[in-house]
């Protein structure tokens, strides 16, 4: 499959319109980059565009958008809310799909000594990337902002990693890195910012400083005020919303506006997110008030509506989830977007995949779906309430293995497909029959680990699907029996 490198330019341009969309097109111009998002922002005079490619085009395409951002855009004039110290402010990769961090890091390290080169500008690493200890965090880095970067890179410590340590006035000075995904979010509240900025000082990790920490890691926060929307907000990064996702820091800061008598109207994410952490989201709301919903959709909408996601502006989920963008743009969705008719004949074709493997997590995930159709069949319904309780537990655990077993059809096709690539390798020499065999025990390795998952899944469903039996319409008793 394509390696997948995410890469997210924070130019400092918010408001003029044709500067903003002259970036946007020396992005989408570049081969082998898709733009998946562009986010302005007038008080902050700053724009976050987003795009995906192979490592190779995204580094071409922020070089692009960098030559652009050089002629039309001076530091010097420069006012905003958000930190900043150049043009292109801050220059991410990320990994998406297929990628390690360690891919990222040579995206950062060329991208920043072919920009620092060209344009003659200062260039610093931060992240995955840095090659100091003390330069992975970007607040450190851009302590002092653009103001102070004429002292800055006159002390030795602050030496640019790439490029003169000389001021450029028209430019100031960038940074590029490799990190995980950073989600941007902003809760919105009614008051100064002054108090915005109290309560972000509470929740970001690094609080008030070394002797007053705050509350939640991984997260980063400031408070503004948004002159076009009449509204302070407290903005953060989460840098892991693994380890503090979106839900936590949405809730804290409603526990301290309250503390503070301020109402909290809803909140807002810049550029794009994961769907995972939607969804992480949706099953604390679910957890929390005791809900019951299946359907992705559903979830998100949940989401949506409890953070006030549309506040400012529609959150449209197809625009502004990554997964659903990326998918949105492959050609080939693979076997099971195949019409039922054209994948019985595809495993009927003269070729090795897709065959047992495929159809058998076919098969699979058709019986959890009749699991699922039957509990649903017996939930909801004022004769069966009784059975609510009973469904309400059984009813995720069939959807969800549907779900998966869905995808395993694929997974295992290009599993075996892995094998038989190595099995084509050169054997002509010493070296290239150890590499094809080395190549060949990997492929299998890969090939036995879907069809054990597979077995594994559908083992785990025996239970519930016995109880369902017990407790199920009878109406449905043959839906079950097959």
């Amino acid at each position: 499959m394509a390696k997948l490198v995410e890469c997210v330019p924070n130019f400092s341009e918010g408001n003029n319109k044709e500067v903003i969309d002259a970036l946007r097109q020396a992005i989408s111009q570049t081969p082998g980059c898709v733009l998946l998002d562009v986010d302005a922002g007038a008080s902050t005079n700053r724009t976050v565009y987003t795009f995906v490619g192979s490592p190779e085009a995204v580094v071409e395409g922020a070089l692009s958008a960098a030559r652009v951002a050089g002629q039309l855009i001076d530091m010097s004039r420069h006012t905003g809310e958000h930190p900043r110290m150049g043009a292109l402010d801050v220059c991410p990769f990320v990994p998406v799909m297929n990628v390690s961090m360690e891919e990222c890091v040579t995206c950062a390290h060329d991208f920043g000594q072919r920009l620092a080169a060209e344009l003659e500008v200062p260039v610093y690493l931060y992240g995955e990337a840095a090659q100091e200890e003390s330069r992975k965090a970007l607040p450190t880095i851009r302590a002092g902002e653009y103001e102070a970067l004429p002292e800055k890179l006159t002390k030795p410590e602050w030496a640019p990693d790439f490029g003169p340590p000389t001021f450029v006035p028209r430019w100031g000075a960038t940074v590029t890195g490799a990190r995980t995904f950073l989600i941007a979010y902003n809760i919105n509240l009614l008051c100064t910012k002054e108090l915005a900025h109290r309560i972000a000082l509470n929740i970001r990790e690094q609080g008030r400083g070394t002797n007053q920490p705050g509350r939640l890691k991984k997260v980063q926060g400031i408070g503004w005020y948004l002159e076009e929307e009449n509204i302070a907000q407290v903005s953060t990064n989460l840098l892991d919303f693994e380890t503090t996702p979106l839900h936590t820091v949405y809730e804290e800061v409603c526990r301290d506006a309250e503390a503070l008598n301020l109402p909290v109207v809803g909140s807002q994410l810049v550029g794009l997110v994961p769907k995972k952490a939607m969804l992480d989201t949706a099953e604390f709301y679910i957890k929390k008030e005791k809900l019951f919903i299946l359907e992705e959709e559903q979830k998100i909408r949940l989401v949506v509506s409890r953070l006030g996601l549309d506040s400012l502006s529609p959150f449209h989920p197809r625009e502004r989830i990554i997964e659903y963008l990326v998918q949105a743009g492959e050609v080939d969705g693979g076997l099971v977007a195949k019409p039922l008719g054209a994948f019985v004949r595809a495993v009927g074709g003269r070729s090795a995949a897709p065959g047992g493997g495929s159809v058998s997590a076919a098969a699979a995930a058709l019986g959890a779906a009749l699991g699922c159709m039957v509990g649903l069949m017996s939930y909801g319904k004022r004769q069966f309430e009784d059975l609510d309780p009973i469904m309400r537990k059984l009813i995720p655990r069939f959807h969800q293995a549907m779900d998966e077993l869905v995808t395993m059809v694929d997974a295992d096709s290009r599993a075996f497909s892995s094998y038989m690539e190595a099995m084509k390798l050169s054997k002509s020499t010493p070296e290239e029959r150890e590499r094809r065999t080395a190549a060949m025990q990997q492929g299998l390795k890969t090939a036995v680990r879907v069809p054990y998952a597979l077995a594994e899944k559908v083992s785990g469903l025996w239970p519930a699907l016995k109880e369902l039996a017990r407790h199920c319409n009878l109406a449905c008793k043959s839906d079950i029996q097959v």
